[in-house]
């Protein structure tokens, strides 16, 4: 059942088998994005969070509470996102905002606070959100920007010899000039002073992402020996078609998590085999849910994507953002009793969630989901990355978990989050 409305894109969930009541009901308000010039990547999020709830409905809820659910239309503009979220954010018992957007997750820190709302940025948003005294209702896990970096950079020394032998090397970063682009900035730069390499920064403005001749001839002319790309939406095509055109090699153009999709490759139009990329989890469709998505779910007309899209990097993401969230359910139910839960209960269950390879096999997921635990002071978790290579036609992995360095990550985090706190009037809460 689904209507449209100014801007904003209302769903509810269609099964017939054991609906629960309104008090029975536990709401996702979904800020996507299927327009604008980050269309290709919001609308496969979108598509697999929302089949993940589906699949959860048909199977008959959360312990018997039904997931409802409804999709505001942001374009990736932080206005926006922040009209749908004062809009939606009253219409139930609220499971967590995600918003897909750093712009819109910093907008959004102080309005959660205030509203008893999780604000859940997975792998996305403001790094210091990871330390839970100072942002009690903000969780990025399974890692933070600034974990990616220090793993992206432990693989280019691995690469090079070893840490040591980065002194001299010069490391350049293309990235949107948003806040999202600049977050790995001030890691890489204590990084850099560290290890004696060079950061060659190379921002590309929102208005001109389809624009970067001028910047690849920058770096034809610097001929950096890495290059890191902290890109999203058109930026990424054609980041890789440039690269491409200048025969940067692309076993040494590593991309970010949101710069390592299917659509980013493929819409590069050019040959971009070689092409690496950083990822939480796996791609691809063999995890034992994706054959029950797909009998429950399109063999009946009901699924949300594109058939061929399913399993898909991005889809699988918002796929498995929708899985954590229903994890902190039950983790809060298993606390709280088995019904719709206020956002103080949800809140425990994010601080509380422990999700064990075990546990992610008997959910069908094992690659999807990455083995979890959160607490109150770490919204993180402990964070790790694998890197995959565009091989083929699709993307292999090409390494195990590289830890991040949280030796490196998490005094910068505390001296972030101390430094918010401090210029919002905060007072820390004990984790004891």
């Amino acid at each position: 059942m689904k209507k449209t409305i100014v801007g904003c894109f209302l769903a509810a969930t269609a099964f017939a088998g054991n609906h629960a009541n309104a008090a029975e009901e536990q709401y996702f308000p979904l800020l996507t994005y299927r327009t604008g010039p980050y269309a290709a990547n919001g609308t496969q999020l979108a598509n697999g969070m929302i089949d993940y709830l589906a699949l959860m409905n048909a199977r008959g809820g959360v312990n018997g509470v039904t997931l409802t659910w409804e999709e505001c239309e942001t374009g990736y503009k932080t206005d926006v996102g922040v009209e749908c979220y004062e809009r939606l954010k009253g219409n139930g018992k609220v499971a967590a905002v995600a918003p897909f957007s750093t712009g819109i997750t910093y907008a959004l820190l102080e309005k959660v606070a205030a509203d008893d709302i999780v604000l859940f940025s997975m792998g996305y948003g403001r790094t210091s959100a990871a330390d839970g005294r100072v942002f009690p209702w903000v969780f990025n896990f399974p890692a933070t920007y600034w974990s990616q970096a220090t793993s992206i950079m432990s693989y280019i020394a691995d690469r090079e010899g070893g840490m040591d032998k980065l002194a001299g090397k010069t490391i350049g970063l293309i990235h949107l000039d948003h806040p999202y682009g600049r977050e790995p900035i001030p890691t890489l730069e204590k990084m850099a002073a560290d290890n004696g390499f060079e950061l060659l920064l190379y921002p590309v403005p929102t208005s001109s992402m389809t624009d970067q001749k001028s910047i690849w001839l920058d770096v034809r002319r610097a001929r950096p020996d890495w290059m890191v790309m902290w890109g999203w939406g058109a930026m990424n095509p054609t980041a890789i078609k440039e690269a491409s055109l200048i025969r940067y090699p692309m076993d040494r153009f590593i991309g970010n998590w949101w710069s390592a999709a299917e659509v980013d490759v493929r819409g590069s139009g050019v040959d971009a085999e070689g092409y690496v990329g950083a990822t939480f989890h796996d791609a691809g469709d063999s995890a034992p849910i994706f054959a029950e998505i797909r009998k429950t779910l399109y063999e009946a007309g009901n699924g949300a994507s594109p058939e061929a899209e399913v399993g898909e990097v991005l889809y699988n993401r918002g796929l498995v953002n929708s899985a954590f969230i229903v994890e902190a359910m039950l983790t809060a139910q298993a606390e709280y009793g088995n019904k719709a839960l206020s956002g103080e209960e949800i809140r425990w269950g994010f601080e509380h969630l422990d999700i064990t390879a075990e546990r992610i096999e008997e959910l069908g997921l094992t690659g999807i989901m990455p083995p979890t635990k959160v607490t109150c002071a770490n919204h993180e978790g402990s964070p790790a990355i694998k890197l995959q290579q565009w091989q083929g036609g699709k993307w292999v992995p090409i390494s195990d978990w590289i830890p991040g360095m949280t030796e490196i990550t998490r005094p910068l985090i505390e001296a972030d989050a101390a430094q918010y706190a401090a210029e919002n009037g905060i007072e820390p809460r004990s984790c004891e």
